[in-house]
């Protein structure tokens, strides 16, 4: 996303591609890396929270405070951080793979549609943004099952009771033996639509970018900070009810599940606990996501900036 060419070089947005030459198709995969490391350590125990929300009653858990405290007391500060071995894993190689893409998608359309224009137009981001979404679904949803199936087992401190997998790869091990892969990737479909919000998301950190570089005296590093994480909470607000849906779609049963698709899951939430149900969870969510992505495009601009 870069700003016009009045601006000086060493504040461009290095995410732009205004010209072929200019283009690495290999930069974007190895900085994503760092971003993924990064939005995992500072996101995790909201996402916790999040789909500990997301996926139990009202009656669980009075909201997310109460959620926080009754997950730490019971487990400890690990309880914030269980299921975090597969994103770990996941978040490096789905930032690699999302922002490595999402570069390359964008030298395409430019290259494609926008071959007389200095820099991409936003809605070409946007784009780039669904394309990218749609790219990494692919590594994401088997991750994201996996997260998710283990973040919702509630045992206490210390005790087995309850507990259906060990750990993320014994989750792996038994869907795959049990489901086949297509149980590994249940809820492919419903990852593809959360991701296809990537397109507001890419739209406004583009938008963001160009007016806090051409309207502010702020260093890269701010700009990418704030574009980022104001980007996200564009993103979190437009998408969060399908990824209300995802929750549902990836912990259900597979022995005896309650939803045969993605409608049924969504029509299940609205009937279960009105408009309302549809945004439950959502405080942790929109308060992981400004620090989470802000300072994961911080360390993936600030690792771009540096790379040949």
């Amino acid at each position: 996303m870069g700003a016009p060419q009045a601006v000086p070089i060493d504040r461009q947005h290095v995410f732009d591609t205004p010209t072929a030459p200019e283009h690495s198709p290999y930069r974007g995969f190895v900085a994503g890396v760092f971003s993924g490391a990064t939005k995992l350590t500072v996101g995790h125990p909201f996402d916790t929270i999040k789909v500990r929300m997301q996926t139990s009653t009202s009656a669980k858990f009075k909201g997310p405070l109460d959620c926080l405290t009754t997950t730490v007391g019971k487990e400890g500060l690990r309880g914030l951080y269980k299921g975090a071995t597969p994103p770990l894993v996941g978040w490096m190689f789905m930032d690699s793979i999302m922002l490595g893409s999402l570069a390359n998608y964008r030298a395409a359309i430019k290259s494609k549609f926008y071959p007389n224009h200095d820099t991409l137009p936003s809605f070409g981001h946007g784009m780039a943004g669904i394309l990218s979404g749609w790219t990494v679904s692919l590594i994401a949803a088997p991750v994201e099952h996996v997260k998710a199936r283990l973040q919702t087992q509630y045992n206490a401190k210390g005790s087995k009771a309850g507990v259906k997998y060990s750990g993320p790869i014994d989750c792996t091990r038994k869907l795959l033996s049990n489901h086949g892969i297509q149980g590994l990737y249940h809820g492919l479909g419903a990852t593809m639509i959360g991701r296809t919000f990537f397109f507001f998301m890419w739209t406004s950190y583009d938008i963001m970018t160009r007016q806090l570089e051409q309207r502010t005296n702020m260093s890269p590093m701010l700009v990418n900070f704030w574009a980022g994480g104001l980007s996200a909470n564009v993103y979190w607000l437009l998408c969060y009810p399908s990824d209300v849906i995802k929750q549902r779609i990836m912990t259900d049963s597979l022995e005896n599940r309650k939803f045969k698709n993605w409608r049924e899951a969504a029509v299940a939430v609205g009937r279960q606990s009105g408009v309302r149900g549809y945004y439950r969870g959502f405080l942790p969510c929109i308060m992981r996501a400004f620090p989470a992505n802000a300072a994961a495009l911080v360390a993936f601009e600030g690792v771009m900036r540096h790379l040949p």
